[in-house]
């Protein structure tokens, strides 16, 4: 079973840049999207199905703004929309599929990096998150969570992370809560239990040609709770083509 991860920083901008064209050399079983800037009435543009899945989509209430979607070839039992909170709900950040014996979640995390006011709603959703992330622990159901996190969680997961270490996405309590998410509540990072290596980033700032230089920020992951941890078989990034300021995130699962 192959999952894919990828802020998109756009669905119409990665389409364009031929992100749809693409996909199917990976032969993805499920496609978790993040960041859509798309209303539901756009989504239905020919360019944006993928033959043999089917869509389903958490789309923000501002136009043009975040939104989130899950495409999978397996039969869905149902769908989860937003998680009871204003930010998740009104700015479509979460929504999740019960396959049967498993569920697959696409999380957009809100950024802080516009100011205080917004790094204080980053706060407050994590908090919030943490609650219903203990929830589902306490559910015994496997479960992946893919997106965009926001967080990079240790000096190894972006370049610069001495001169970061005051900003948004690598600020101290941050990173605590990755953590607690880890090594509390027990959900386990999927590409590092088979890459432990430097310099393996999903996000490039477009600024200081930081892309062609890799300095970057991993900051997509695929969380997942612990018994599926030995079905991780593969994992990789793939920062080319460039299809949004992300790169896609995979991951193979021997389930």
């Amino acid at each position: 079973m192959r999952v894919v991860s990828f802020n998109m920083n756009g669905i119409r901008s990665a389409a364009r840049k031929g992100f749809f064209d693409w996909l199917p050399q990976l032969n993805a079983d499920v496609l978790c999207v993040q960041e859509l800037k798309a209303q539901a009435a756009d989504l239905n543009d020919a360019v944006f199905q993928l033959a043999g899945f089917t869509r389903h989509f958490h789309c923000a209430l501002k136009k043009g703004y975040s939104g989130v979607g899950i495409y999978t070839r397996h039969p869905v039992k149902s769908v989860k929309t937003g998680l009871g909170w204003p930010v998740a709900d009104e700015e479509g950040r979460y929504i999740e599929v019960d396959l049967g014996q498993l569920t697959v979640a696409s999380l957009y995390m809100p950024s802080g990096s516009s100011g205080d006011e917004r790094q204080a709603v980053k706060y407050d959703f994590l908090a919030a998150y943490q609650q219903h992330l203990l929830a589902q622990r306490k559910s015994g159901k496997p479960l992946i969570i893919c997106g965009d996190w926001n967080i990079a969680h240790r000096q190894i997961d972006l370049k610069n992370w001495r001169g970061n270490q005051k900003n948004s996405g690598f600020l101290p309590e941050e990173r605590a809560w990755m953590d607690a998410l880890f090594d509390e509540l027990g959900f386990v990072d999927a590409f590092r239990l088979l890459n432990t290596a430097a310099e393996q980033y999903t996000w490039w700032s477009n600024r200081g040609q930081a892309r062609v230089k890799n300095v970057g920020w991993r900051i997509d992951y695929q969380v997942i709770t612990p018994d599926l941890s030995a079905a991780v078989q593969a994992v990789q990034i793939y920062p080319e083509p460039f299809f949004s300021d992300h790169a896609p995130l995979v991951v193979d699962y021997g389930i």
